[in-house]
């Protein structure tokens, strides 16, 4: 699959706001430039509105014509309306200013970003090119690579990325689910603190959870390493991107005039990593530091303007980045039929997933449940259920302050990974705002202070006074002074591991028995409910996301007919 893969646009009823938004665009553009409105230019600036909000900066004009395009038209209607536009066209703006639209080699994008993509990827294509600060004799290199190759049992391209290390400022690792990414950032780091011990180095993701799930990943895999280096990797410090870079809103408090005090930034989860915030982290990382970006390029893109990944992982720039790019793809955690579906849908061939799910048997680890929609199956409310009374079981046995809360509060963190209900859309039927409602009833809308014990709680904004991130997901207990919201801690206010929220500081919490596949995007659970809406079906990055996140099991819920997997390109 290449960006260029044309996916299903926002719908009405979950993005209500977009098409109001296009619209005003394509008829406020024209004037402020002082040119002539266009149908045809119209249509591509409201296209190109719903790309924005999917995380795309451009339309392909080799592809099929998006959702609302006249393909009569399209594509040669469309590129002539452009070049006779002001609204394309440089020099042709009354207002002098640069227009907002450009045309690039295969498609047609906003200036904007699209001239601060290539300023970062040209940037990043720098790094990877230019040698160490202080370069490793190669000799050194090469008994740093034998002994991490040794000691991980690394194949081919696990030599080459800690090779890329050891010589590179910036250095891509890809590859999809069980191709032993997190193992093999364990012996890159091996490999150059055994060489440079001082070096500081920080773990980070653009989400808590994922910042959460680096560490204890890095921390499980550091085991088997020597004392000392397993000592140092334990100790490395992990947070979120926001968190690091010290937000302050629509700022930043690192920047080229406050860099970081660092020498090695590691970046997992990339595929969630925007172009506002790509940018900001190399302004803020010191010229001669090194950078680690670490993700599945074919995950989800990411919510804001911008999939920094998708456009390293095309092949010009790959061709730019050299050596210093890998993507491994030997899979060494074999996850049955899960694999097998989230490949056929890599691969682009809509049919041959339609057949996988119909080969199906109850030996594998995917359900392939179909219904009506509004009604669900219930076997999905059954394991919605059981999940809750074993949430709230845990819950009840967490008291904080006695003699094993530690252990309690963190068996029950680790039962939220049990089971989660995952849908593309917050909104109608199989939504995530009904799915929770399905177990709240009433007490659904009274917020997290009101929930009964057990319940999940998804914060859904950047709160760095508390230590939380958006996408943090905690759980209601009681306490000597009442309710309040557990989560994992990984700042200076966490406890053992343990944070402790009150609720009325939770701006904006959300019930999270469901989540979208967007906020559980850098998670892993045991077990997963995928629900997929027939006309909310999404792009196909949606589905194989929400497929990758079950390390065991998935119930696959789906309506009758095959409508609702989108379509997909070979």
């Amino acid at each position: 699959m290449t960006s260029s893969t044309r996916s299903s646009a926002s719908s009405p009823q979950s993005r209500p706001w977009l098409g109001p938004l296009a619209d005003a665009l394509a008829e406020a553009l024209p004037r402020l430039y002082g040119v002539q409105p266009d149908p045809l230019v119209r249509e591509l600036i409201v296209a190109l509105t719903g790309a924005l909000e999917r995380g795309e900066l451009e339309l392909s004009l080799q592809g099929p014509p998006p959702e609302g395009v006249t393909a009569a038209a399209w594509p040669q209607g469309h590129c002539e309306a452009l070049e006779r536009s002001g609204l394309a066209k440089e020099g042709n703006a009354t207002t002098g200013a640069l227009p907002p639209l450009l045309r690039t080699g295969q498609g047609v994008g906003w200036r904007l970003w699209q001239r601060q993509l290539q300023t970062l990827l040209a940037q990043l294509e720098q790094r990877a090119q230019a040698g160490l600060a202080e370069p490793i004799a190669d000799d050194t290199q090469q008994e740093a690579v034998e002994a991490a190759v040794r000691r991980g049992g690394l194949d081919q391209q696990q030599r080459q990325a800690v090779q890329g290390l050891l010589k590179h400022r910036f250095v891509l690792l890809g590859g999809g689910p069980g191709t032993g990414k997190t193992a093999t950032v364990v012996q890159m780091l091996a490999a150059v603190l055994s060489l440079r011990p001082q070096l500081r180095v920080h773990l980070s993701a653009p989400t808590g959870k994922a910042a959460a799930r680096l560490k204890q990943a890095i921390d499980s895999r550091s085991a088997g390493l020597p004392e000392m280096l397993a000592g140092q990797l334990a100790g490395l410090p992990c947070t979120t991107l926001h968190r690091l870079l010290e937000s302050q809103g629509e700022r930043f408090g690192r920047h080229r005039q406050h860099p970081l005090a660092m020498d090695l930034v590691v970046v997992d989860e990339v595929s969630m990593l925007d172009l506002t915030l790509a940018t900001a982290l190399l302004e803020a990382l010191p010229e001669q530091a090194q950078l680690l970006l670490v993700g599945d390029p074919d995950q989800l893109r990411p919510v804001g303007p911008g999939a920094v990944l998708c456009a390293l992982d095309q092949p010009e720039q790959r061709l730019g980045l050299g050596e210093a790019a890998i993507t491994l793809t030997t899979t060494y955690r074999n996850q049955g039929a899960i694999a097998a579906v989230s490949s056929r849908l890599r691969q682009g061939n809509r049919q041959a997933v339609l057949d996988q799910l119909e080969q199906l048997d109850a030996n594998d680890n995917i359900s392939w449940l179909r219904c009506s929609p509004p009604r669900l199956p219930a076997e999905l409310k059954q394991r919605m259920r059981a999940q809750r009374e074993k949430l709230g079981q845990r819950a009840r046995a967490f008291r904080p302050g006695s003699p094993g809360s530690a252990a309690a509060g963190a068996a029950l963190l680790l039962q939220l990974e049990a089971f989660v209900v995952l849908s593309p859309v917050r909104r109608g039927p199989w939504g995530t705002e009904e799915l929770n409602r399905l177990l709240l009833e009433d007490q659904a809308g009274r917020g997290a202070a009101s929930w009964p014990i057990g319940t999940p709680v998804l914060c859904t904004r950047n709160q760095p006074g508390e230590d939380l991130a958006n996408g943090d997901v905690g759980v209601v207990v009681a306490t000597a002074r009442g309710r309040a919201v557990l989560f994992p801690g990984l700042g200076d206010n966490s406890e053992a591991g343990l944070l402790l929220v009150h609720p009325a500081l939770l701006e904006g919490a959300e019930a999270a028995f469901a989540l979208t596949i967007h906020k559980a995007q850098g998670s892993e659970y045991a077990a997963v409910g995928l629900v997929v809406p027939r006309s909310e079906a999404g792009e196909w990055r949606g589905l194989y996301t929400g497929l990758t996140r079950a390390r065991q099991q998935v119930v696959l819920i789906t309506p009758q007919d095959s409508g609702w997997l989108p379509d997909l390109l070979v």
